[in-house]
């Protein structure tokens, strides 16, 4: 029954992403900005929808209330990152549009990556050391002023459940260097929908929302050793059963 539900799961994904991707991309001929986000946002809805449908994972949320406010508010959201899931999920539960960082290699992606590319993310050659940080600033910067949230994984890739990765202090290194806020996340992502996994299971998948942590006058590495005690504090808290050993 895995089987068959993540299967249909994919196809649904397959299915909607294709029309939606074509759709944005001549919509985005007239239409930028935030606009075009919630367009290419509302497929993420459906991809989760449909994993709640289809596959049987039902989402729970702690901590929404320390969201900021504001419609200009600006935020840098850390978050912890086990599978693809919470790639979905983010854009779909936040209240504001979301910039994601990725690395520009992502855009080859047929329709998917074609899509991010006409969507305001920041997207980096890491090849260019330095100046990619730079450019992340220069755009960390004009997005967050416009009350768009800048979403980092600071571990840089999926973990396996119950494991732990090195977090690099990229996300906070953009936080003191715009002002903005550093918003942890946990999330349990992988008891249902492991990495690198065909098969997906039912069940719950725990995000928790930690309260904004200010960065002024604040070190990188300082900081970003405190957004990971959080985090991987919550997540053994959220699932101990993966942390026993």
């Amino acid at each position: 029954m895995r089987g068959l539900r993540s299967l249909l799961h994919l196809m649904w994904m397959g299915v909607t992403v294709v029309p939606w991707a074509i759709f944005l991309l001549l919509v985005s001929l007239f239409v930028r900005g935030d606009r075009l986000y919630w367009i290419a946002a509302a497929w993420l809805r459906v991809a989760v929808w449909g994993a709640r449908w289809i596959l049987g994972i039902q989402v729970r949320v702690h901590g929404y209330d320390h969201l900021p406010l504001g419609q200009r508010s600006a935020a840098i959201l850390l978050v912890k990152h086990q599978s693809t899931f919470e790639t979905l999920l983010m854009p779909a539960l936040m209240p504001h549009p979301l910039a994601y960082v990725f690395k520009r290699e992502l855009l080859r992606i047929p329709f998917f990556g074609w899509a991010m590319g006409r969507l305001d993310m920041i997207h980096i050659d890491r090849a260019q050391g330095a100046r990619a940080f730079a450019k992340v600033v220069e755009q960390g910067r004009q997005l967050l002023a416009r009350g768009v949230w800048v979403i980092m994984f600071p571990e840089g890739t999926r973990i396996p459940r119950g494991q732990q990765g090195t977090y690099k202090s990229g996300g906070t290194r953009l936080a003191i260097a715009t002002g903005a806020p550093v918003i942890p996340i946990a999330v349990t992502s992988a008891k249902c929908w492991p990495r690198r996994a065909l098969l997906k299971s039912p069940g719950v998948v725990e995000v928790s929302i930690g309260a904004p942590i200010p960065t002024e006058g604040r070190e990188a590495q300082e900081l970003m050793q405190q957004v990971e005690r959080w985090i991987e504090g919550e997540m053994r808290r959220l699932d101990p059963q993966a942390y026993a050993s």
